[in-house]
């Protein structure tokens, strides 16, 4: 299960911390603006890795998601956030960030601050069976079929939109 006492700062659209607040109550419908950090991680053949989210998650549970999505913590930089989720989720520490954005998006539960970021990885992805319910990689076109079918997140298909044309090797 999620900690809902873990501590998340609190934004402004910039990025500032402004204050803090458990992840429960950032959840919970406050919209209270955290940031969290976003890989997507393509192999050299182009193709797009996709993590499944378990069905524990408070936050759309079993479906398949960016490759790696995380909570910046209280405290700590989107770039230290980024290498840490990457490590806990992939088992990667060898990849090369490219910033790509960052962007609000809001749920009915939720407002984030969204660090976009892209790898191209060639090396292995061991995802952590505590925090995942595994993944694979995916061709453009299998996103693009799975796309508004309840299959993947909002949030993915959100950003898989927005970035798709800019992802074209």
């Amino acid at each position: 299960m999620d900690n809902k006492e873990e501590i998340f700062p609190i934004v402004d659209e910039q990025g500032n911390v402004i204050g803090k607040a458990t992840r429960g109550e950032c959840h919970s419908g406050s919209k209270l603006l955290h940031p969290v950090v976003h890989l997507h991680v393509f192999n050299s053949k182009g193709q797009l890795y996709l993590q499944r989210r378990p069905d524990w998650k408070d936050i759309q549970p079993g479906k398949w998601d960016t490759a790696v999505g995380g909570h910046i913590d209280y405290g700590e930089t989107p770039q230290d956030a980024l290498r840490r989720e990457v490590r806990e989720e992939l088992g990667i520490t060898d990849f090369v960030p490219e910033a790509i954005d960052k962007y609000v998006f809001e749920s009915a539960r939720e407002k984030e601050l969204v660090y976009v970021n892209r790898t191209i990885y060639d090396g292995e992805i061991r995802p952590s069976a505590q925090e995942l319910d595994g993944g694979r990689f995916w061709t453009l076109q299998e996103i693009s079929e799975a796309m508004g079918k309840g299959v993947l997140t909002p949030n993915f298909e959100n950003e898989f939109n927005k970035y798709k044309a800019i992802w074209h090797f």
